[in-house]
């Protein structure tokens, strides 16, 4: 028995869990609140491809009229999908990787139209290794069985979402609560055989449900109605990040045939608060933003007088209970950054509770995710990545950050390198300058491999406009900062911003193009532009040109439609804009024309060919803040004394041999400098928690000698700060 049931319903990723339930188990451990969580949609996902579950499926099939040319050619080859399922899902589970080389030698997998775009693959793939080939592969032969599945069995059938159509923007609850009034489909009978069990098993007082995404809340629905109908003493409440941006303005009290309570932003509070009400069997309680029915009406109660939790009072993150080792890798070739989505399994982790930023017009900076900025101490998010590395065995970390504070991404890399862990991670970033050469190259000292940032619209006017903070030539930099030392770039871009014209678009592209080129930029996913009603330009439309198209809202309220008072269809560059961007991120297509990549005439682009190279060839400023510290990750160097001569004169000079991990660099210098040097890195060193400002080695050099700035900027010094001298 447990107090709490946690349920993330199908389906977000295949292959790591959404954290938020290991979020709130890990509070709960805090409070000495027992809990189970389970993420249903890898259960259904296992029990559905499985030999088992699809011999089940086909069965289904038996009796349909199957007119498609693929849907027959996979039926026809039913037995050999069941006969191979089971070791394809080991394989991508991790568990069976000699399997590898038989994917990859063919006439193993059954093959449907999605293996259509194999002539793509070496072009795609290029070198890379055979165990990624082959889940590719996997990959193909998954998806064509989905094909399968979403045509002749579950239309609403996806791996990452399930009836999405249903959950966006439904101002009105009618289709919704009509639709669960049909009978269960395939896919809801295995889900919930699955909870039942669960639920015997772990008898819970309430249950928590968790809906991240809009594919989440038809699973999360049915599920509630389940509970209702054959264990109706159990009390159900709803959280998580779909209801905390599309519920806001919930009066449907039909919404309450299936839950008991909708809790909105931070859960920690709000959950505990229910507990207390429900186990307590109060007739009155303390409610922190919770909705629920009171005299057949849906009333809102925020009457606790305690304050939200600290972020360092929430607990450590605790994925027990979830079938960790069994999360299917599939590698789509999508693009580099969705690549780290979907393969391999990651600890999720937040470096700071909101945007640091809070800005941006098109974001829902209105609400308390974004708005409520309050980031963690690096010594107790080094702890908690240390107590899930112990629990989970694995060392892979994605922070989920709304945009991670450059100085506490510095902080939390000198503390993993100081206490010398081994750890792989990325996360979402501003593009702002604070991202120099030398933080880079020590993030990625630390096991930084990739970022992803918002480049948005590439046009100085709009990323006014928007409010981003940042100019495209800053981007520039930055990006060619993180790329020159080896760490990923993903670009969020975007058209069809408010008052965005064709020519901004064409010349948008035109800045992506040349970054690709460059190499600053290695992957990037245009979006069109999509109003929220909790962002500035949904709370103020008439300032951004556009007239919203307002309903009645009874239920979600979050997308709004508009009209852009420029009347331009953007649409139509939808098309155009992805395919160039799959070629620029294979390394082609730069020598196309612009109006190449669209099939209707556009303007030409007003952007100089060389634009970004010459952002690029500006010189940085040589300013360095007094307070900046001087960090030296490199080791203690060997020393040749030896004696220079000239002109009849003669002085003792050093010279200092260092090795790193990859090569042998040597300096020589003045051996009184060389001393002070010697002495000055071992003082930076990492693992010296007081490392020295530039101010106090400024200070300390000209007690001796002169002209510090000369020095710093000399050779040899450019030299070690090539191999990891750095002032962050």
């Amino acid at each position: 028995m447990k107090d709490i049931l946690l349920i993330t319903p199908p389906f977000t990723q295949l292959n790591t869990p959404y954290p938020a339930t290991a979020y709130l188990k890990g509070f709960l451990n805090t409070k000495d609140i027992t809990s189970f969580q389970m993420d249903l949609g890898i259960e259904v996902i296992l029990e559905l491809f499985s030999k088992q579950g699809l011999t089940s499926v086909f069965e289904q099939a038996d009796n349909l009229l199957l007119e498609d040319y693929n849907l027959q050619r996979i039926y026809s080859l039913r037995e050999a999908y069941v006969s191979t399922v089971d070791v394809v899902i080991e394989f991508l589970q991790g568990k069976n990787q000699t399997l590898a080389r038989q994917i990859c030698s063919g006439n193993f997998l059954p093959e449907a139209s999605r293996f259509e775009q194999l002539d793509d693959m070496e072009w795609a793939f290029g070198s890379i290794g055979m165990q990624d080939k082959a889940k590719h592969l996997a990959t193909l032969y998954l998806e064509d069985l989905s094909d399968f599945i979403k045509e002749c069995i579950d239309e609403n059938f996806g791996f990452s979402r399930y009836a999405e159509r249903l959950g966006r923007s439904a101002n009105s609850f009618d289709e919704f609560y009509a639709y669960l009034q049909n009978e269960q489909t395939y896919i809801d009978a295995i889900s919930l055989q699955i909870l039942e069990k669960r639920i015997k098993e772990v008898q819970p007082k309430l249950v928590l449900i968790s809906v991240p995404f809009p594919g989440n809340l038809y699973s999360a629905f049915r599920c509630a109605q389940y509970i209702k109908k054959y264990f109706p003493l159990i009390k159900i409440s709803l959280g998580g990040g779909f209801p905390n941006t599309e519920l806001r303005d919930l009066k449907d009290k039909r919404v309450f045939e299936f839950f008991d309570f909708i809790t909105l932003d931070d859960g920690e509070l709000p959950v505990e608060l229910l507990y207390n009400f429900v186990t307590q069997n109060a007739v009155e309680g303390s409610f922190k933003r919770t909705f629920l029915l009171e005299n057949n009406e849906v009333v809102y109660k925020n009457n606790s007088t305690k304050s939200d939790y600290k972020q360092s009072q929430v607990g450590t993150p605790d994925y027990s209970d979830l079938l960790l080792h069994d999360y299917i890798s599939v590698i789509e070739i999508a693009n580099p950054m969705h690549s780290l989505w979907s393969d391999g399994r990651w600890n999720k982790l937040t470096m700071a509770h909101g945007c640091y930023w809070g800005k941006c017009t098109f974001c829902d900076i209105s609400l308390d995710y974004i708005k409520v900025y309050e980031p963690i101490h690096a010594s107790i998010l080094v702890n908690r990545m240390e107590e899930l590395i112990a629990q989970t065995g694995e060392n892979g970390f994605h922070f989920v950050d709304e945009a991670a504070p450059p100085a506490l991404m510095k902080e939390v890399a000198l503390e993993i390198i100081r206490r010398k862990l081994t750890v792989t991670w990325w996360t979402n970033i501003r593009f702002e300058k604070s991202f120099t050469r030398d933080l880079c190259f020590l993030l990625k000292a630390s096991g930084c491999i990739a970022v992803s940032g918002g480049l948005e619209v590439a046009s100085d006017r709009l990323l006014a406009l928007i409010q981003k903070g940042v100019t495209v030539e800053q981007v520039a930099q930055v990006t060619r900062n993180f790329t020159e030392t080896g760490i990923m770039v993903h670009a969020y871009l975007m058209y069809g911003y408010p008052t965005q014209t064709i020519q901004e678009t064409v010349d948008s592209l035109e800045m992506v193009r040349q970054l690709f080129e460059i190499g600053v930029l290695q992957s990037g996913f245009w979006h069109q532009f999509a109003m929220t009603a909790h962002s500035p330009v949904g709370m103020f439309p008439e300032e951004f040109g556009v007239i919203p198209e307002m309903n009645e809202i009874s239920f979600a309220n979050n997308d709004i439609q508009f009209k852009d008072k420029t009347g331009i269809n953007h649409n139509k560059f939808s098309f155009g804009l992805k395919k160039s961007l799959f070629n620029f991120m294979h390394g082609i297509g730069f020598d196309y024309e612009l109006q190449d990549w669209f099939d209707f005439k556009i303007p030409h682009t007003t952007i100089p060919s060389d634009y970004i190279v010459s952002c690029l060839e500006r010189e940085g400023n040589f300013n360095i803040k007094p307070t900046s510290k001087i960090i030296w990750l490199g080791g203690k160097p060997l020393t040749e004394a030896f004696t220079k001569s000239k002109k009849g004169n003669s002085w003792e000079m050093m010279q200092l041999i260092f090795h790193d991990k990859r090569e042998t660099f040597e300096i020589s210098l003045e051996k009184e400098k060389a001393d002070w040097l010697i002495q000055t890195l071992e003082s930076a060193r990492v693992s010296n928690e007081k490392a020295p400002t530039f101010s106090h080695l400024k200070n300390d050099f000209e007690k001796q000698f002169e002209n510090f700035e000369l020095f710093w900027y000399s050779k040899p010094i450019n030299t070690l700060r090539e191999f990891g001298l750095l002032t962050v």
